[in-house]
């Protein structure tokens, strides 16, 4: 059952999923339309899921299950990947990009790949305090808190003790 991403609880389990590019607001739209339509009918061992989905930043499908509701299965799960691949393929959008994000000086989504970070920093592309997003957070309240947290919060700190030494 689709519950509106604000109201869902903060202990939701979530999974994150960065797009290669920015999404136009018209993309962005037929996703969180096709999400809410998915999710209605989401289920785990024929017990309704209680989720979300939602996109943010032009940029990352964000989805939401509140295990207090119903736990979700491996085979339930596997759905929504399916569905993000299908849409992925529709849009032309690969939503399994890994490269790193972050937030430029203009607070616009930016990315590179995880290699060119060491001469982002280097170059003064990166600094420690730059907003990056941690896609690995697990729950809402994680996301709420340290979803975006500066450079040298998360596992990057390494290349900046290097720069420092």
């Amino acid at each position: 059952m689709y519950i509106r991403f604000d109201d869902i609880d903060f202990d939701s389990r979530l999974w994150i999923y960065q797009a290669d590019r920015s999404l136009t607001d018209q993309e962005v739209s037929l996703i969180n339309q096709t999400l809410e339509a998915a999710i209605d009918g989401w289920e785990a061992h024929n017990q309704s899921l209680l989720a979300s989905g939602k996109v943010f930043h032009n940029r990352f499908v964000v989805l939401a299950v509140d295990e207090s509701h119903e736990m979700p299965s491996g085979c339930s799960i596997d759905k929504s990947v399916h569905w993000l691949q299908e849409l992925g393929g529709r849009l032309n959008v690969d939503f399994f990009d890994r490269s790193v994000a972050y937030l430029d000086a203009s607070k616009a989504v930016q990315t590179l790949p995880v290699a060119a970070v060491k001469q982002a920093i280097a170059d003064e592309v990166l600094f420690s305090n730059t907003p990056v997003f941690d896609n690995l957070v697990s729950t809402k309240a994680q996301w709420m808190k340290r979803w975006k947290v500066p450079a040298d919060q998360t596992w990057l700190k390494r290349f900046f003790k290097e720069e420092n030494a």
